[in-house]
């Protein structure tokens, strides 16, 4: 294999290094790396690994393009939105560098098709937001004999490390058993802020065009923690290989993939499922809260003079359903016009609006006259909402997705208080009744 007058010039600056030189880039030429996942780490690890002329790059991804996705998703553009990620990838890709050949790989990984997807590469680069993927991912490389550049981010930090390479650990080995599902945050719940997936990206592509051309990494058996708020970067040893891992040590009992989804307990991929925690009777639909509001006046005026001024946030006062964002109430057709009757046969009872989505979120967009005490603070404010549901008032709870409203809704009723939750939260308030209510 050689390199065209062409290729010399387009890779010339890489090419003075001395750590590169004309063997270094033969390497990547020849080099078939696979990039599992295109979206914030995604995008920049397979644009930085095309343009420096990495022989084969595949691109794996299973989902489609949305404009909630392009704030960190570089690689793609309003004019993506629906395509599926892989394809708008190499669209991207292919106009940056036509030399490198690209594979598309549109299918969810799971464990009937990883090995013979990861098989033809030299490199794994993951770069997903969820656990059972890592796991899979982990697993599959150990069987091949591959090395897996990890790397994750989420609200503004991140990390990477290399696993199974030169003798170092695999993830298995740092992590024999998976997390809680109900302890793990992924961006879509915790936020993420785009630079931090560039930066974490971007260093996983310089650690694979340094495995490639120079047979040596900085993070085997390292990993790299990066505080994009504080600007800190620290490194940390890692414990090494385990004798006793399931699947790397020196007797593995995990010879072939599992079901990773009933291993971890969560699905492979980074969309918020909904639960269901709570009885029915406990619950209510969107139309069935619209049509509460559109039929009796609010009581969260008269409930938020009874609590304490602090530590509550109470929403404009208004009979209308429409949308505040903070600082303003949108008029809004759809909410307000609705002649729904109440579905109960009696006199409504004045609704109170609890919204337990944390202030951030509140901030964003609510519901007028709502009152906002986070989830997680209910147990330090009980007090506040005894005095919301007093006699006489529906409490309803409501959430982004209906989530964390059960969870309110399931430890308020082991107090004595009565309440309900709202099925689907605010997304399906705007999809169902409002649909100009902000999503996020």
């Amino acid at each position: 294999m050689s390199l065209s007058n062409e290729e010399i010039e387009r890779y010339g600056r890489q090419m003075i290094l001395p750590n590169i030189g004309r063997p270094g880039q033969l390497a990547i030429k020849q080099a078939s790396v696979l990039v599992v996942g295109t979206g914030g780490l995604g995008a920049p690890v397979a644009m930085y690994l095309a343009c420096a002329g990495i022989g084969t790059l595949g691109l794996v991804d299973h989902d489609t393009v949305a404009v909630s996705n392009i704030h960190r998703q570089v690689i793609h553009t309003e004019d993506s939105v629906g395509i599926a990620k892989t394809t708008s990838a190499r669209q991207a890709l292919e106009r940056a560098n036509s030399h490198v050949r690209y594979v598309e790989h549109n299918l969810l990984l799971d464990a009937s098709n990883a090995l013979d997807t990861l098989r033809p590469y030299d490199i794994i680069v993951d770069c997903t937001d969820n656990v059972p993927t890592r796991y899979l991912l982990n697993d599959a490389c150990v069987m091949l004999g591959k090395p897996l550049v990890s790397g994750s981010a989420l609200r503004f930090d991140g990390q990477l490390t290399v696993y199974h390479y030169h003798g170092g650990p695999c993830y298995r080995c740092l992590f024999p058993t998976p997390p809680p599902p109900e302890t793990v945050t992924n961006c879509d719940d915790g936020g993420v802020l785009g630079p931090v997936t560039g930066m974490l990206g971007s260093l996983q592509a310089l650690e694979v065009l340094k495995m490639v051309a120079l047979g040596e990494s900085a993070f085997a058996g390292r990993m790299l923690l990066a505080d994009g708020l504080a600007g800190a970067f620290r490194t940390v040893k890692l414990r090494g290989r385990q004798k006793t891992c399931a699947v790397c040590g020196d007797e593995p009992t995990i010879k072939e993939l599992v079901d990773y989804v009933q291993f971890c307990g969560a699905r492979p991929d980074d969309k918020t499922k909904p639960v269901k925690m709570i009885p029915a009777n406990e619950r209510i639909t969107v139309r069935e809260l619209h049509a509460r509001l559109n039929a009796v006046p609010t009581a969260t005026a008269a409930a938020a003079s009874a609590t304490p001024a602090e530590n509550s946030t109470t929403a404009t006062a208004s009979n209308s359903t429409a949308p505040t964002n903070g600082t303003s109430t949108t008029p809004n057709g759809a909410a307000s016009s609705s002649t729904a009757a109440p579905t109960a046969d009696r006199t409504p009872s004045p609704v109170v609006l609890l919204d337990v989505r944390a202030p951030v979120q509140f901030g964003i967009a609510h519901l007028p006259n709502s009152i906002n005490v986070p989830w997680r603070d209910l147990p330090s404010r009980l007090d506040e909402v005894r005095a919301l549901a007093r006699d006489g008032t529906d409490l309803v709870v409501l959430c982004r997705r209906g989530n964390d409203s059960q969870r309110a809704v399931a430890n308020l009723r082991k107090e004595g208080i009565e309440c309900v939750d709202v099925i689907g939260g605010l997304e399906a308030w705007s999809a169902d009744v409002d649909p100009e209510f902000p999503r996020y």
